[in-house]
């Protein structure tokens, strides 16, 4: 009823990437499902422990110790078993990182760590296809679209990378910025609506409040940049 038989057609006849089956792809990745997105790649390296359990939904207490992307697309194609889903299970890298992409519409960030990031966002760039990120820590989340060229990128809005860290995440967490991540992927797959595009979306849990940040493409950013390898001028 909200888009028709032919926005239900384009999700499925989409192809969407998403980048790890933990807190962030788990929801995501339901969403999608559940929409009709026709095709999803998920791809994860670990394996299901018991500490994921208060913030990984996909997973269950009788799926630790298998494959997240085995568990993950049990669970999916129960959902919704008219739709293909890809359990790659291995590293993203520099090797692996485009040809796990291959012919996407999209790729979802539902990663942990900024060097992951960062190169799905080279990749993103060099494909010309968009990036959803999104990020968690404790009660806390963030959101953001990449459309490759027209908006800022990831290392624009993050010239560097923060300290790599460990820390705890509430399952609500995920819960929320996922589903940010999902309607942004359903809009551009729809192209209908407004995509957090120049803008990083801010959720705070603890005050249930949100906010964002407007943010501009860096000319010189070493991505995406039309300047990269120059030197800013002194000001």
């Amino acid at each position: 009823m909200l888009f028709g038989e032919e926005g239900q057609e384009r999700l499925k006849k989409s192809t969407i990437v998403i980048a790890g089956a933990g807190g962030l792809g788990s929801p995501v990745a339901l969403y999608l499902a559940a929409a009709g997105v026709g095709t999803i790649k998920i791809v994860d390296n670990d394996l299901v422990e018991q500490s994921n359990l208060n913030r990984q939904i996909l997973h269950n207490d009788r799926d630790i110790g298998k494959k997240k992307v085995d568990s993950a697309a049990e669970k999916l194609q129960s959902i919704n078993p008219d739709i293909s889903v890809w359990a790659i299970h291995t590293t993203i890298d520099t090797i692996t990182a485009t040809s796990l992409v291959g012919n996407a519409d999209g790729i979802v960030d539902a990663m942990d760590n900024f060097a992951t990031r960062y190169l799905l966002n080279d990749v993103a760039i060099t494909i010309k296809i968009p990036l959803f990120h999104g990020a968690i820590r404790g009660f806390y989340g963030q959101a953001t679209t990449i459309i490759p060229k027209k908006s800022a990128c990831l290392r624009c809005i993050f010239p560097k990378a923060p300290p790599q860290e460990v820390f705890p995440v509430i399952g609500v967490t995920p819960g929320v910025i996922g589903a940010v991540q999902a309607t942004e992927v359903i809009k551009y797959l729809l192209n209908i609506g407004g995509l957090l595009t120049n803008r990083l979306f801010i959720w705070d849990g603890m005050q249930a409040s949100a906010e964002e940040i407007h943010v501009e493409r860096d000319p010189h950013c070493e991505a995406c940049g039309t300047k990269k390898g120059m030197r800013r001028k002194r000001t």
